[in-house]
């Protein structure tokens, strides 16, 4: 697909601001008898990763009962929605044959499944997996290259009914512009969507923090999430541990959590709609601080 990578005009400015999104909102969602209502709050999609070689340390090595019990851990600290992959998306990362992803990850949701009632995500971009962990009771398809990488992804969401995840991933993509790039992409995966005939409310963006963008390029583009709100559809970031917030504190990644708190903090005011973490405990009161500031919706517990 072709599309315009002049950036133009923006929608978007500093007087722009959450109260004025509100004519943006999507429609709320519902997945496994839950509500979504966008804007309302930020929801936290916890990350189980059941790889060998997780980048961030937190691979399960694919023991079915210890990704059941982070999944009890994560919903007692607060998640709203678990996202499992057996397949590492960390740079230069081996990729792996659907027939092995498969193996890795039915075992663990499955089991995840049994353990708690929270919405699943399974992290993929196969349609053949998407189609096996929906049928294991995954509800959602979260797709790091936004349907364009599997011909039949789409098809396999919209026959299910399911909501997707559709990244940007800019890796292996010529730069032009952080904001016009995502755009393009974003218009590829809604155009993929839309003859797939995959509803337009089924749809949660992610402008792909880390996957193929310099650490500049990461900076910026949570600076200007706000441009991003044209598309008037939920906003998920992931920048949990990544290595341009260790790179800025010159941190190894097991000490980021106060900068994966900052940029947590920073995409809320920003707009964003779901934060996924490694650290659900810690990003949860982040993000009930970071919405009270912005959303201006708290209430004493």
């Amino acid at each position: 697909m072709s599309c315009s990578t002049d950036p133009g005009s923006s929608a978007a400015s500093p007087a722009f601001d959450l109260l004025v999104r509100r004519r943006y909102r999507a429609p709320e969602l519902e997945v496994r008898g839950r509500r979504f209502v966008w804007g309302e709050r930020t929801y936290i999609m916890a990350i189980i990763n059941v790889t060998p070689d997780s980048f961030s340390g937190d691979g399960t090595g694919g023991d079915p009962r210890l990704a059941a019990e982070l999944a009890r851990r994560f919903e007692e600290a607060g998640a709203d929605i678990i996202d499992i992959g057996a397949e590492s998306s960390r740079p230069g990362a081996s990729p792996v044959d659907p027939e092995t992803e498969i193996r890795r990850l039915l075992p663990s949701l499955e089991a995840v499944r049994g353990t708690t009632d929270l919405p699943i995500s399974v992290d993929t971009y196969h349609a053949v997996t998407a189609r096996r962990a929906l049928e294991a009771g995954a509800d959602l398809i979260n797709d790091i290259w936004g349907l364009r990488f599997d011909p039949a992804m789409a098809r396999v969401a919209a026959e299910a009914g399911v909501p997707v995840v559709a990244m940007h991933n800019q890796r292996g993509r010529q730069f032009h512009e952080v904001i016009a790039d995502i755009t393009c992409g974003f218009e590829a995966s809604l155009a993929i969507a839309a003859d797939a005939g995959i509803p337009t409310e089924r749809i949660i963006l992610d402008p792909g923090f880390g996957f193929g963008w310099a650490p500049e390029q990461n900076l910026e583009m949570v600076r200007r999430l706000r441009e991003l709100w044209r598309f008037e559809l939920p906003l998920l970031l992931g920048p949990s541990r990544k290595s341009t917030i260790g790179l800025v504190l010159d941190a190894p990644v097991h000490q980021r959590l106060e900068g994966t708190a900052a940029v947590a903090a920073l995409a809320i005011a920003g707009g964003v709609d779901i934060l996924r973490v490694h650290d659900v405990e810690s990003m949860v009161k982040v993000a009930r601080m970071a919405d009270a500031v912005v959303r201006g919706n708290w209430q004493p517990r």
